[in-house]
């Protein structure tokens, strides 16, 4: 193996990306849109859902639940009919109706139990299963305030002292922010050094590179470093610009220790992309591919849920997957501020999973290759 070889040839590579408008434009938007987009779409606490009331006893009591259905969580009630609500459910207006009957304020006076409807639009789902419970727990808290003539909470027998750590706020995009460049990572490493096999072959410029005096292990080499280096600037920018600029996350760990440990990352799943397009003979036939290997990987690997939560059968085959090491590497990195003393067992299983997988990958491409010859 000659590194010159490999450097011309990872050179060769870079300069064929530039060439690619559809490949730098999905680096582009994955690195920066799309982490401003998995940070702010979904939010954390319910905002500014349509809530209508029907209010058929028209009492002080009435009014008061109304008066606490106010912004950020919700948008300013609106007072419809009966009818009028069905018709607004059915085009979707409004996420939630609460129906008050009548006479509901001197039953409640009276000690009986009466029941408020409240009809919930369960197809926009997390609208439904937050905002229920908003529209129980304010409910409940204006009919006792108004029964009791005060508003005061009983004092707890225990007093739980609630201590978040790593994210004090309980701020949902500072850990979507950083999970998407971690899974995009992943995605873009696979799709870029499989694109880069498959456009070999499909230009046919393979053939010439055949002739060419370089072994398959320098093309192959030389792949997995340049679409690798690519996606490590990205994803440096991309936390420096992205997460910890526009977004103002704190990342609290080493920048540097979390690029080491996607270097090592990258180095398995570039090599997993090249074994990816050796299997397959088109492009469309490596997306399909892509999504029977990416979807598991991703929702597995503990970025999603916690693997603590997942079956044995599927929590420890999953440690065969480098990025199950990834994302735990990070997490531990970039959350906590863990220290190389702590993530080495990560550092070490990604390692020896990339030089596995990197093995595979060359003995799959020199079989590909004898084949095309």
């Amino acid at each position: 193996m000659r590194p010159g070889n490999i450097g011309h040839l990872g050179v060769k590579e870079l300069r064929s990306l530039l060439r690619d408008p559809i490949m730098l434009s999905l680096i582009v938007y994955a690195f920066s849109l799309a982490i401003y987009a998995a940070a702010t779409a979904v939010p954390e606490t319910l905002n500014r859902a349509p809530i209508a009331i029907v209010d058929e006893d028209g009492s002080p009591l009435s009014a008061r639940i109304a008066a606490a259905l106010y912004p950020p969580y919700f948008k300013p009630p609106a007072y419809v009919t009966q009818q009028q609500m069905d018709r607004r459910l059915d085009a979707g207006l409004d996420t939630f109706a609460l129906v008050i009957p009548p006479d509901f304020q001197r039953d409640v006076l009276a000690g009986r139990q009466p029941a408020i409807q409240l009809n919930v639009d369960a197809t926009r789902m997390s609208q439904a299963f937050t905002g229920s419970g908003y529209v129980q727990a304010i409910v409940d808290g204006e009919v006792r305030a108004f029964v009791a003539r005060y508003r005061a909470a009983p004092a707890p027998p225990v007093d739980l002292v609630a201590r978040p750590r790593f994210n004090p706020e309980l701020n949902q995009s500072w850990f979507g922010s950083i999970m998407e460049v971690i899974n995009n990572v992943t995605m873009l490493s696979i799709v870029l050094t499989g694109a880069a096999l498959i456009r070999e072959r499909e230009h046919g410029t393979m053939e010439h590179l055949l002739v060419m005096p370089v072994s398959p292990l320098e093309i192959m080499a030389a792949k997995v470093w340049a679409m690798g280096l690519v996606v490590l600037v990205a994803c440096g920018l991309s936390l420096g610009i992205v997460v910890q600029g526009l977004l103002a996350v704190p990342i609290e760990g080493s920048l540097a220790l979390f690029l080491f440990g996607a270097a090592l990352h990258l180095f398995a799943t570039t090599s997993m992309g090249i074994f990816l397009a050796t299997v397959t003979r088109s492009m469309p036939q490596f997306a399909l591919l892509l999504i029977l290997v990416l979807l598991p990987l991703e929702m597995l690997s503990g970025g999603l849920t916690p693997r603590e939560s997942m079956p044995d059968l599927v929590r420890y085959p999953m440690l065969l997957a480098p990025n199950t090491h990834f994302v735990t590497l990070a997490q531990a990195v970039l959350f906590r501020g863990a220290g190389l003393a702590i993530v080495w067992p990560q550092l070490l299983a990604i390692a020896l999973i990339g030089a596995v997988l990197f093995g595979l990958a060359l003995r799959r491409f020199r079989r590909a290759i004898t084949l095309m010859t």
